[in-house]
């Protein structure tokens, strides 16, 4: 590593803690983006400036600007929001926005299509509802993941609670959200302005943690910087198994970047979490790579001066040093979809949602339902709608009669609760027409590509095989598409990397199989797979184990 820090570092460190002139350009209506110092800077603060890309040819024949607007991210620790402040997000997403909620691979929401003009009435009314995008996008810990449900266990309870507070402690302390996007005045004089855990300059990149409950591996734990495996007694988390050095994004070409999947160093007692996590995030504040963004994730600093080194280090920053693992054991990374109900008696249902997105799209309205169903009389106060981490939600704590009511509202509004296996299971990013990463669609595209594997499937008997796809628009992978059992990645327009060999409980990498191919292509290279899994493997073998045990990958 040099000496030479990134462009990035300089930004963070002449930003008077991430405030920059953020607060002057918003109001600068003349032109719909910002900066590219501030456009830096506003992904602290939960957002990114985006154009609809769709619209660029027409708009530079017209010599006019792109057609700027934001994408804002909510901060929702472990994905759970009252009724009320779901209403309030949907009118928020129809008077704001572009009348769509997007449910994240990360369990939260983003707006997309906020015109310049509406981010500060946007950021108002989540304010009102005790929301915000602290810190959901930025070189910080971001929006901190847990176990879809909180009300399956007590266990699970913890789990969400115990992401709630690595959220507080992590937030960072400067005041300039509240000050640029609400309004607040900044108090002068006293002790000066500082970021304890962070520094002037925060992390070298961005850092993602998460809290699992075995045996559901839900969250991914092996695909983030930071996660914690909870070993369960007598119905509660004693303590966790500590996971390092996850990472999904790549980019093409560059072999010195990849994907990685975490390694677990050890075992720490349920009350050292928070301790455990600043050790680790610190670790990586102090020798991350701060030269090259590429290569500033924790999963670099582990390669570059090893796990054991890395291991000492944490524990050198600890009371107590870790203990060794202890045993826990995962068989999916999938979402229950259905409803379940619970030891109170309250009926719990995971609702699919087709790569997150809420909208109202012909007879399928499940926009309108969401609401119909979060303003049931009782269930208003009494419930919960919870994101997950596979883009889907959960409507939560329904007594028997408002099951029936969900039920029926769900068919009045075309929203049909079964679909196959390998569209449960399947994930996308945004992509196209917004994210300005995207090299191919993903999200307007796979659900018609599921629909011709799904055929394919049938024709081979494995209609009901659950496998999981998922796909991204370009190599940073948002949809976690390395460690699925097929990975289609975004390489050209049209045309994607094909991956093949992860595992149905997302603890390994897959493998490139082929590059660059069209759809035709795609469908070409997996029927004989799928005719040779059909015929070949061994009772309860995932298509990803067989792949591998097959020689395949």
């Amino acid at each position: 590593m040099t000496d030479t820090l990134s462009r990035n570092e300089d930004i963070k460190a002449r930003s008077d803690f991430l405030r920059g002139t953020l607060a002057e350009e918003l109001g600068e209506q003349a032109f719909g983006g910002l900066s590219e110092d501030d456009g830096q800077l506003v992904k602290f603060h939960g957002m990114y400036v985006q154009d609809d890309r769709d619209l660029r040819p027409e708009r530079a024949k017209r010599k006019l600007d792109r057609a700027y607007m934001f994408m804002a991210r909510l901060r929702v620790p472990g994905g759970v929001l009252t009724p009320r402040q779901y209403l309030s997000m949907d009118r928020l997403a129809t008077e704001r926005g572009n009348a769509t909620l997007r449910f994240t691979t990360r369990q939260t929401i983003q707006f997309h299509g906020i015109i310049k003009s509406n981010v500060r009435a946007a950021t108002r009314a989540m304010d009102a509802a005790l929301l915000d995008t602290i810190a959901a996008c930025g070189d910080v810990n971001r929006n901190v993941m847990a176990v879809g449900n909180p009300y399956l266990s007590r266990a699970h309870g913890e789990a969400v609670e115990a992401a709630r507070r690595l959220s507080a402690h992590f937030l960072p302390r400067t005041g300039a959200w509240r000050e640029i996007f609400i309004g607040d005045r900044r108090v002068l004089g006293g002790e000066p302005e500082a970021e304890p855990i962070y520094g002037p300059t925060y992390l070298p990149r961005k850092f993602k943690m998460t809290v699992a409950v075995p045996p559901s591996n839900d969250v991914d734990v092996f695909a983030h910087d930071l996660s914690f495996i909870a070993i369960v007694e007598n119905g509660g988390i004693v303590g966790y198994n500590v996971v390092v050095g996850g990472g999904m994004g790549a980019t093409h070409g560059e072999p010195e970047t990849y994907p990685r999947v975490g390694d677990i160093i050890g075992y720490c007692p349920a009350d050292q979490l928070v301790a455990v996590a600043e050790a680790v995030l610190t670790t990586q504040r102090d020798f991350g790579n701060r030269s090259n963004r590429k290569r500033a994730r924790l999963k670099y600093t582990i390669d570059d001066r090893g796990l054991d080194w890395f291991k000492t280090e944490v524990n050198s920053r600890l009371a107590k040093p870790l203990e060794p693992e202890r045993k826990f054991q995962f068989t999916g990374n999938g979402d229950a979809l259905g409803w379940t109900r619970d030891e109170e008696g309250l009926n719990h249902l995971t609702l699919f949602v087709e790569n997150g997105r809420v909208a109202d799209r012909g007879d399928w309205r499940l926009k309108s339902a969401l609401v119909a169903i979060a303003s049931l009389e009782g269930f208003i106060d009494r419930g919960a709608v919870i994101m997950t981490a596979n883009q889907n939600v959960i409507v939560a704590r329904a007594t028997d009669g408002e099951r029936e009511k969900i039920d029926l509202i769900l068919a009045g509004h075309g929203v049909i609760q079964s679909q196959s296996a390998l569209r449960e299971s399947a994930m996308a990013c945004v992509a196209l027409p917004t994210c300005g990463l995207a090299l191919a669609e993903s999200e307007r595209y796979l659900p018609d590509l599921i629909t011709m594997i799904d055929q394919m499937l049938a024709t081979h008997g494995l209609s009901e095989q659950k496998i999981t796809l998922r796909m991204t628009g370009c190599p940073n992978g948002c949809a976690r598409p390395y460690i699925a059992e097929i990975g289609l990645i975004g390489r050209n327009p049209g045309r994607y990397n094909l991956h093949l060999g992860g595992t149905a409980d997302g603890s390994r990498l897959n493998s490139l199989l082929h590059e660059n191919l069209n759809e035709a292509e795609i469908l070409e290279s997996l029927d004989p797979l799928f005719a040779a899994y059909a015929k070949n493997r061994e009772p309860g073998e995932g298509f990803g184990d067989f792949t591998r045990r097959t020689g395949i990958i």
